[in-house]
């Protein structure tokens, strides 16, 4: 099974990305939707990396073996929210049969016009969240995006929305560029949305209990979110077939501070508490997870003990954030 995600070649070739975007558009969406049957089928066959990866997490998530059939309903539901993107991104939410709860967290920090941080993650749709910019048209909101990776459907996607496009932080830079960027859309208090459960190679991590094993999640984003002292919120936007979704946030932190003398420690306890809010979501739609690669730590990576953070020297992760310097030496980083 592929061991990371930047590993995976993109999915779907140039022309047959852009022939669905316009069964789509000049189709609409129910004549699109029966297209996903066979590309569904084709990848569950063909793409075998994905497919284990698929049966491997839905064991977890199920608490049983999956079948080939649930891993065709796991890849189909993947394509479906892909497909939405088209119509999402293009301003037809009026589709769309959209649930929303916690927003009042949200509303409640943008009224103090300061900024925010959004953590979503590879569960469900990032892109439903342009529900919140039409109850909030008043609001910029900017979306962290490694514009490299799966370049065609970006490329796709830029054309659907250019002024959605125009307003993304590749991620693809440098750390000190992208946390820059980021610092300064939040000192104009703008909203960054960001998926924080993915880790690019070579970037620090630290692991964390998730669905029964250690998984390593990224440190940068707890890290800037510590040097910019600006509220946390969560969101998820799970797909519930049809054209239902449930767009759920969660307050998570008015603003923090991680002192530099319990640095690991601090890191440690922010990271292990959003994998437990992510895997109650896992959870509750298990056939929303995108992730589809070895996600978990194996035996010859990791104890399957807990990590004593206590044991981890603060000089050694210090080192391993470096790319987060551009942001200040304040005793809050």
């Amino acid at each position: 099974m592929t061991r990371h995600w930047k590993e995976r070649p993109e999915g779907g070739s140039h022309f047959a990305i852009w022939l669905i975007r316009g069964i789509a558009r000049y189709g609409g969406r129910t004549l699109a939707r029966l297209c996903l049957y066979p590309i569904t089928l084709y990848f569950v066959a063909v793409r075998r990396p994905e497919r284990a990866a698929s049966r491997a997490y839905l064991a977890r998530a199920l608490g049983r073996p999956a079948s080939l059939s649930d891993a065709f309903r796991h890849l189909h539901t993947f394509a479906s929210t892909i497909l939405d993107r088209v119509f999402l991104l293009g301003g037809r939410l009026s589709n769309f049969d959209v649930t929303v709860s916690g927003l009042d967290a949200v509303h409640h920090e943008l009224d103090k016009r300061r900024g925010l941080l959004l953590f979503g993650s590879h569960l469900g749709s990032f892109e439903v969240l342009r529900v919140l910019a039409r109850q909030r048209p008043d609001y910029v909101i900017r979306v962290v995006l490694d514009k490299a990776h799966n370049a065609v459907m970006t490329q796709l996607l830029d054309a659907l929305n250019p002024e959605i496009a125009a307003r993304v932080i590749d991620a693809g830079q440098d750390g000190p560029s992208v946390a820059m960027a980021i610092k300064q859309a939040t000192d104009d208090g703008e909203l960054v949305a960001l998926l924080v459960d993915r880790a690019r190679p070579g970037e620090p991590s630290l692991p964390a209990p998730f669905l029964g094993r250690l998984a390593p999640f990224p440190t940068a984003p707890w890290l800037i979110a510590s040097a910019l002292k600006v509220p946390v919120v969560l969101a998820f936007g799970l797909y519930r077939g049809g054209n239902r979704y449930d767009l759920v946030f969660e307050a998570f932190s008015e603003g923090f501070a991680i002192p530099r003398q319990q640095r690991a420690q601090a890191l440690y306890a922010l990271i292990q508490r959003y994998a437990a809010r992510l895997e109650h979501h896992a959870r509750n739609a298990p056939y929303n997870w995108f992730n589809f690669y070895d996600f978990w730590m194996r035996d010859d990576d990791e104890t399957q003990a807990l990590p004593d953070v206590a044991a981890i020297p603060d000089a050694a992760v210090q080192r391993r954030t470096a790319a987060m310097h551009g942001l200040g030496a304040g005793g809050g980083r």
